[in-house]
């Protein structure tokens, strides 16, 4: 597969430096995906579903306090803190309503918040937050993992930033996480973990995410929409069983569920190929139905 050309540009909006990440259509291009990356992460790890997109041009931009973007100073990292500033770099970028809006994970959650605010030609939504962390079968562990950021953030930063950065934190959430038994998949895993998980600005930023990450689901946002959107979400997601799942996507008016056998939460690494197929034939469909 050739390699997309890829174009970096650099943003200043609420206090913060923003990097966003142009992956250019090959000829002919179709589309326009404005793509929201997900808690802990960031522009690479949609790399492998972007790959698969050659026909579309992919904008990811890095969210405030991941990756090569800084903290926000005038907005919270949360939902409505993200979704505004996304909404702010969409202007910049003159995003029209042509775009398509996607989000993985907490992305999700973003996504769906950004497109009560401003219109998108469709919504794509990769393992969407179906349950809330607190109210689901992952609360204690939930509950555990936010003490854990709140305590590292309030540590000085000699202890606090090694245990939040370990590889041993990031190799455990790896092993958990990782449903393939293919040794290559898993090692891919455990190295983009190991590469980007510890790419934060600061620990408060940090604990600011996850307390909105376990706080909200695309549920929130479902009934307000009613652009086409495109659900794929993995059949052992613990973050989303296929139950609520389903239940989310009959609160959309109109949405579109595809569901992935022996994956979970990390269609993104895992399963790049069946979804980005997923997409070509949602976006493929809407194009023919316009």
């Amino acid at each position: 597969m050739a390699p997309r050309e890829q174009r970096v540009t650099t943003h200043h909006l609420n206090g913060a430096e923003i990097r966003v990440y142009t992956h250019l259509a090959q000829q002919p291009s179709r589309a326009v995906i404005y793509a929201v990356h997900g808690f802990r992460g960031d522009h690479h790890g949609l790399a492998r579903i972007v790959s698969h997109l050659a026909h579309y041009t992919v904008i990811v931009p890095d969210l405030p306090g991941f990756g090569s973007s800084t903290s926000m100073a005038d907005l919270e990292h949360d939902v409505n803190g993200y979704a505004a500033v996304l909404a702010q770099l969409a202007q910049e970028l003159q995003l029209d309503s042509s775009v398509h809006l996607l989000g993985h994970s907490f992305g999700s959650i973003v996504a769906a918040k950004l497109a009560t605010t401003r219109s998108f030609a469709s919504l794509i939504l990769l393992n969407p937050i179906s349950e809330l962390a607190l109210e689901s079968d992952q609360a204690l562990l939930a509950k555990l993992t936010s003490g854990y950021y709140e305590v590292c953030a309030k540590l000085p930063a000699r202890i606090g930033e090694p245990l939040l950065r370990s590889k041993l934190f990031s190799d455990a959430m790896s092993l958990v996480m990782t449903k393939s038994k293919d040794p290559s998949t898993r090692a891919y895993v455990r190295d983009q973990h190991r590469a980007y998980f510890g790419g934060f600005h600061s620990r408060a930023t940090l604990a600011q995410a996850y307390r909105a990450s376990i706080s909200a689901t695309v549920g929130d946002y479902a009934p307000q929409l009613d652009l086409p959107t495109l659900m794929v979400g993995g059949m052992q997601d613990e973050l989303g069983t296929p139950q609520t799942q389903e239940a989310l996507r009959a609160r959309f008016a109109d949405a579109h569920l595809v569901m992935l056998e022996n994956v979970g939460h990390l269609i993104h690494y895992e399963k790049a190929p069946q979804t980005a197929d997923a997409i070509e034939n949602f976006l493929q469909e809407l194009a023919a139905s316009s």
